[in-house]
């Protein structure tokens, strides 16, 4: 959902869109992964003791999922007029490609926790009417 809404939220880009919404995409999920290891080591550990060597590279190891899943909408930016695409339609492709990762995402979570399957389903709808709501909140935020 990270990457669609950076998507979203990114508007009007300057002089070299394309490559701006990919560095946007990527910086962001780098931000976040940070954030989200920040919060890991120092949020619930450090009042127990300080984290160690191994479980730094356990949490941003655990933690790198958040850059790995800005990768396809970037690509997706980049790829784009190869496809024929305009910069507004490498930003659906784009948005399309983060909202098809986060419904996989999240149904491979779900099957990895062992979930059953109706879970998967509905992890997958919820994750899939999610998206929606950003494709709607980007045509809505055009008019």
């Amino acid at each position: 959902m990270l990457a669609a809404s950076v998507i979203v939220g990114a508007g009007t880009l300057g002089s070299f869109p394309r490559l701006e919404l990919v560095l946007l995409l990527l910086l962001t999920g780098v931000v976040f992964w940070i954030a989200h290891v920040h919060a890991h080591l120092f949020g619930a550990r450090l009042a127990q003791r300080p984290p160690d060597r191994a479980v730094v590279r356990r949490v941003c190891r655990e933690e790198w999922t958040i850059v790995k899943a800005a990768v396809p909408p970037a690509v997706a930016v980049g790829v784009g007029p190869v496809l024929g695409l305009g910069v507004q339609g490498g930003q659906w492709f784009a948005l399309s490609v983060a909202v098809a990762g986060q419904v996989g995402w999240s149904v491979a979570a779900a099957r990895q926790a062992g979930a059953p399957g109706r879970l998967l389903v509905l992890s997958a709808l919820v994750n899939l009417v999610l998206g929606l709501v950003i494709l709607a909140s980007k045509l809505w935020l055009k008019h």
